[in-house]
């Protein structure tokens, strides 16, 4: 037989989870939304920032605008679809979650490992302990140590935390935002 103590303490822990698999989400998909409007942007002929990617970016967006906006469009509806799938996992709308969050598990560590290995190659590059035969795009460097690369590190880790906090079935937004909105009786 179970005591009030352990069931309310278990119940304690799930609500603690729940609002840090919210805020997991929501950070992570925060992060995706800023990388998807990077990429969005710079698709349609923006600029900003550009170089912070590489002088590819900028050479290829000024020899083929046409293909590298192509190209850069589907890039930022990719990486707007990985931002808003785990959210709407998260509200129980997405069907077949199980095979979702298997998706949710590949692309949350490859882009955690993704950001974190770049940053601290790229940091290296930067503070000379790499050194680069020919030299290097410093804009690029500060761009992958300083912006794009940590978005993907938080993006990743926020992504795991999420899934990690929300395994148990009963942790759903709409669950959660009905127990707290409606109130028996």
């Amino acid at each position: 037989m179970t005591s009030p103590a352990v069931g309310t303490n278990a119940g304690h822990r799930d609500a603690e989870r729940s609002v840090v698999a919210r805020i997991a989400v929501t950070v992570a998909c925060v992060a995706g939304l800023l990388h998807a409007a990077s990429s969005l942007y710079w698709a349609v002929g923006g600029r900003w920032l550009l170089p912070t990617v590489g002088a590819w970016a900028v050479d290829a967006a000024e020899r083929s605008p046409v293909l590298a906006g192509m190209a850069l469009g589907i890039i930022g509806l990719l990486k707007l679809s990985a931002a808003i799938v785990p959210v709407v996992i998260a509200a129980g709308r997405m069907p077949s979650p199980r095979f979702w969050r298997a998706v949710c598990w590949v692309g949350a560590v490859g882009i955690a490992v993704y950001g974190g290995v770049n940053i601290a190659v790229s940091g290296a590059v930067l503070v000379g302990v790499i050194a680069v035969a020919g030299g290097y795009d410093e804009d690029a460097m500060i761009g992958h140590v300083f912006i794009w690369d940590p978005l993907f590190f938080v993006w990743g880790v926020a992504l795991i935390v999420w899934l990690l906090t929300s395994r148990h079935a009963g942790i759903r937004f709409d669950r959660d935002l009905n127990r707290s909105t409606h109130h028996p009786g």
